[in-house]
């Protein structure tokens, strides 16, 4: 689901659980991170995202590349990072042990020194099995990571650093609770793979939707995708399954004890329920699970086949909304973030870290307070190709069946599309000409539910560096004019 995936996920129906056989689990107190997500056009200055991620006490944060800018903004920070390396790569990496000691170096040492990044893992591929890739990547995979752990041992960073491999839920599949087991034609990967994780103490990492279940499957009893309970719970033998969190969690354990591995740690890289653009993303939906998820973690009562043990880690998805995404899976996929892409809380949500209610990012540099709206008394028999080249360039994804500015009506819909291409182009004022059927307003045309954005302005200045010689020139030039002032007043 991160990182832009251009392709509907086919996740593995939610009412498959499973039984395994003993493997008796260490238990471990549950962590909560967020996935940081930039495909974005309204993107907030990466210092202020550490802020509020410092603001919020979240200590762990995935990252779907290796972004300079986010990693520089990390250092000193304390914040555990995950790292990704993109499935375009790993043909590269593969075939060349050169190039995963560039990589490794570009990206890893060079941030991990004194007073650094904290880099813990490095993601080798975003779902690289998923089954809409047609098998594209999975022979690069196990290359990529021989080549990727010489280079952490050349760099003297396996002590530090952990290879993983996050995993699409449709990796495994089962219709019955004790049948869950990896798709045939990935046996023998994932067997080489956990054995890999296995021996170097990484986590399994698997990304786990129950969203995309219901959005998928119009017979799938919603209330079993909540923690709320549910009238549609599912027996399998002795265990009783009352959410599709649960059931496609055990389901992973199973296919894992059938490799010989029904104990090694399992991380949830992706979780989350998108707040627009479906009919069954809203706000208060992705309230009631994110929050229930939370809670269910945190409370460490595990699942039927690892009692008392919940994941290692859980990484919500995501920290920001990203309009610029691929909507191919449907429009709800720019709608993922806990935060709007101005770093505004959408809703009171609770993470369990011992600060309350989400807290909204600082210091957040906003464009002029205007928008781009259609003129009322133009004709709009002409506005159509406008429309579209608005919502090919900017997002209009609210707009769909279901979304929050669904109903506001057609010149609404026309407005809506204007003004979110004004913001993307910085309100550039020949942005909202569209042949003279758009105007520049002061007053906030936003309807209800339906938020008509303004967009953040870039950060020009990014470093301390050059932060205190802009207050140093600042100075200059204030001493200049006091001077230059005296003289004039001395005329």
């Amino acid at each position: 689901m991160g990182g832009g995936i251009l392709i509907t996920k086919a996740v593995a129906v939610v009412l498959v659980l499973v039984a395994v056989l003993g493997g008796s689990v260490q238990s471990v107190e549950s962590a909560i991170g967020v996935n940081w997500g930039t495909i974005s056009n309204h993107r907030l200055a990466p210092s202020t995202v550490v802020d509020l991620l410092r603001d919020n006490k979240i200590q762990k944060v995935k990252l779907f590349d290796a972004d300079p800018d986010c990693l520089r903004a990390l250092m000193g920070s304390g914040i555990e990072v995950m790292v990704g390396v993109s499935n375009d790569l790993l043909a590269t990496l593969s075939s060349s042990s050169a190039a995963a000691d560039l990589w490794v170096s570009q990206n890893v040492s060079r941030y991990m020194v004194r007073g650094g990044a904290n880099i813990k893992y490095i993601a080798v591929g975003n779902e690289p099995f998923l089954t809409s890739y047609g098998g594209q990547f999975q022979s690069y995979v196990m290359p990529s990571i021989t080549n990727l752990q010489q280079s952490l041992t050349k760099a003297n960073l396996t002590n530090n650093v952990k290879l993983v491999v996050p995993c699409n839920a449709d990796a495994y599949e089962s219709s019955l609770p004790s049948q869950g087991a990896f798709r045939p034609e990935l046996t023998q990967i994932m067997t080489d793979l956990v054995t890999f994780l296995n021996s170097n103490g990484s986590p399994f990492i698997v990304n786990i939707y129950p969203f995309l279940s219901l959005y998928s499957n119009s017979d799938f009893p919603q209330d079993y995708a909540f923690f709320e309970g549910t009238t549609h719970s599912v027996t399998d033998g002795p265990n009783v399954y009352y959410n599709a969190f649960d059931g496609n969690y055990d389901t992973l354990v199973s296919a894992l004890n059938k490799l010989g591995f029904g104990q090694i740690p399992i991380v949830i890289g992706e979780v989350g329920w998108p707040t627009d653009g479906a009919i069954t993303a809203n706000v208060n939906a992705a309230r009631v699970f994110n929050q229930g998820l939370i809670n269910h973690v945190l409370s460490n009562k595990g699942t039927p086949l690892r009692p008392g043990q919940g994941p290692t880690d859980v990484y919500l998805f995501g920290l920001f909304d990203e309009e610029a995404k691929s909507v191919l899976p449907g429009g709800f996929e720019r709608h993922w973030g806990i935060f709007s892409f101005d770093g505004q809380a959408k809703y009171a949500l609770n993470l369990g870290l011992g600060n309350g209610l989400l807290r909204n990012a600082k210091d957040v540099h906003y464009l002029p307070f205007r928008w781009c709206v259609v003129d009322p008394l133009k004709d709009l028999s002409g506005v159509s190709d406008h429309f579209k080249l608005a919502c090919t360039v900017a997002d209009c994804t609210n707009l769909n069946y279901g979304g929050s500015c669904n109903g506001i009506g057609e010149r609404g819909n026309i407005s809506y599309a204007f003004n979110s291409y004004y913001q993307v182009q910085k309100q550039n004022s020949r942005s909202c000409e569209f042949d003279g059927l758009g105007m520049v307003t002061f007053l906030n045309p936003s309807m209800g539910e339906c938020k008509f954005l303004v967009g953040v302005a870039e950060e020009v200045v990014t470093e301390h560096v050059s932060v205190g010689l802009q207050l140093y020139r600042g100075s200059v030039i204030v001493w200049l004019l006091i001077f230059w002032g005296f003289g004039v007043f001395m005329i």
